[in-house]
């Protein structure tokens, strides 16, 4: 009885031990060779797999761009540094992609709006705003939960009196807090602008005002004092062309409720590599 157990166990692992090997030679002999010219792209590449470049991760991009049916030029978390390694592996000359930062459209801090009502379900934005538009009297503004700061893989977010703010010496364009904010008042601007709106609230002017201080009331006033047609007041809320802006200032200090602001953005630090950012918000 015994015999036959262990021969029957013999039998057993003999057949695993053959598969073993014969799967160790297929594997050996038939594996499909890496691309070392994709594999070079890759690395030139920070890994954020934001989707910025129209791919759906980093991997996709770098086969594209090594068989030549991408351009070279779409990262935008990579920037410069992105740009000049790949000049190195391609041999081409690589532009280095505009330079843009995310931008919150939403000044309803705790002074300037009230709570609707308390909530005290999942703590995300996205579950708030399906319940009533969010607690917050003010429906198109920031909740505040920090569903975009936690998609933020340089760290750059951070939430303060009750709304989400953008370090953008940190920010990296990648464009992910954008795609997240349920109210969609996150936007890719250029690094250089000058001027910006504050607010995402599409009611009539009263009512703008009543449920947020630092509302846009849609008076178009910004409109018709800009000089190139860069503003226009659209849903009752401005919008600004960055097309035709030339950062004069004169919206901003028409706004009678200074939703309109004159910035300035601090961009990355010259020579910093975007993948230490990473790296050090991971930490």
């Amino acid at each position: 009885m015994v015999i036959d157990i262990l021969i029957a166990f013999g039998v057993v692992a003999g057949v695993a031990l053959i598969l073993g090997i014969s799967l160790a030679l297929v594997s050996h002999f038939f594996a499909a060779k890496e691309n070392e010219k994709v594999k070079a792209v890759r690395a030139c590449l920070p890994g954020v797999n934001c989707g910025a470049c129209g791919f759906k991760g980093c991997d996709d991009y770098a086969a594209a761009v090594a068989e030549g049916s991408a351009k070279p030029n779409l990262c935008v978390p990579g920037a410069e540094t992105t740009a000049q390694e790949l000049s190195a592996v391609l041999g081409i000359e690589v532009e280095t992609p505009e330079d843009v930062v995310a931008f919150v459209h939403c000044n309803g801090n705790c002074e300037a709006t009230t709570r609707k009502a308390d909530y005290s379900g999942i703590p995300t934005c996205k579950a708030a705003a399906m319940v009533y538009a969010g607690p917050d009297a003010c429906r198109f503004g920031c909740i505040g939960l920090g569903d975009c700061a936690a998609a933020c893989p340089a760290g750059a977010i951070c939430l303060k009196d009750g709304i989400a703010h953008i370090d953008t010496e940190r920010c990296l364009g990648c464009g992910l807090c954008q795609t997240i904010c349920p109210k969609h008042l996150i936007s890719m601007i250029p690094q250089e602008t000058t001027d910006v709106v504050m607010c995402n609230n599409q009611e009539k002017g009263a009512d703008a005002r009543k449920n947020c201080k630092n509302a846009c009331i849609g008076c178009k006033k910004c409109e018709k004092v800009c000089p190139n047609g860069a503003v226009t007041v659209e849903n009752n809320l401005a919008k600004i062309d960055y097309s035709k802006c030339v950062g004069c200032g004169a919206c901003a200090e028409a706004c009678p409720t200074g939703c309109m602001k004159r910035v300035i953005f601090p961009d990355i630090p010259e020579g910093v590599d975007p993948r230490e950012i990473i790296k050090d918000a991971n930490k």
